[in-house]
């Protein structure tokens, strides 16, 4: 059988509708395969599922309104729904957490919680939530199964990750507690994939509105791949695609995106 590659990517889309010009011309210009998106800020019916069809790709989603929303779109096979919300979720309610088949890779798609202000309930919150993910993660990798946990983790793993991390020191995403429940996660067995093939370079996905923070470079990184030990053989490339976070009314991420030889 022939190999291929895969072009998976994540997206913080901070509003499917609102930004649904920003989404579908970047599916058309950049191409990519299997996308996690994330910060959908709509209910399920309110979904554009016509639109995502129209470009090639297939879905699944879990909305809710005005808040959160996780969806996995697939134009190499239709993505098989294995999970929606992680085990024993600290809050069912948020929609965070969507997982799919697709193409024989196991692809888990997260909005992690913000947990500012910290520190505070939301910030507890956010400490149960990454305690429950643990859980579910280390099950994933006992399957020997080519996974993959792709999305907006809100957590700026090291110093290096962060434009200037004295300006974060009080931020719920580079907040101690936080940043050593993703080693420990990453410690499982899983692999940065961004951090496999750039280990020392300073790639960001995320940039404030304000202040010119793009313009400037001001950037941190919230949004990784995290892969299984099956999976990190077959990693070819992984970026970010900076050029959607340059056009009009645009999301505040930038799409982080992996290649893998299937």
């Amino acid at each position: 059988m022939a190999k291929r590659r895969l072009r998976i990517a994540s997206y913080n889309i901070n509003g499917i509708n609102s930004r649904l010009h920003v989404l579908t011309r970047w599916l058309e210009e950049f191409g990519p395969d299997i996308v996690g998106l994330q910060e959908l800020k709509c209910t399920d019916d309110a979904f554009p599922r016509e639109a995502i069809e129209a470009l090639g790709y297939q879905a699944i989603w879990h909305g809710q309104k005005s808040w959160n929303g996780v969806a996995i779109l697939s134009r190499v096979g239709e993505p098989v729904e294995t999970r929606r919300g992680l085990p024993r979720d600290p809050d069912p309610s948020h929609s965070r957490y969507i997982e799919a088949a697709v193409c024989g890779l196991l692809i888990g798609n997260l909005y992690l919680p913000n947990g500012n202000p910290w520190p505070g309930p939301k910030f507890d919150y956010k400490l149960k939530w990454m305690d429950r993910l643990f859980e579910h993660a280390r099950d994933l990798l006992e399957t020997k199964l080519p996974a993959l946990l792709i999305g907006d983790f809100n957590v700026i793993p090291t110093d290096e990750d962060v434009y200037k991390p004295e300006r974060w020191d009080k931020d719920a995403l580079f907040s101690p507690q936080a940043r050593e429940k993703f080693r420990e996660l990453v410690a499982q067995g899983w692999t940065d994939a961004l951090r496999k093939l750039h280990p020392d370079e300073r790639i960001y996905t995320f940039w404030h509105y304000w202040r010119n923070s793009f313009q400037r470079d001001a950037g941190i990184r919230i949004d990784h791949a995290l892969l299984s030990p099956p999976l990190v053989k077959k990693l070819k490339a992984v970026g970010v695609d900076r050029t959607p976070r340059g056009w009009e009314k645009t999301s505040d991420h930038a799409p982080l995106w992996i290649e893998v030889e299937v």
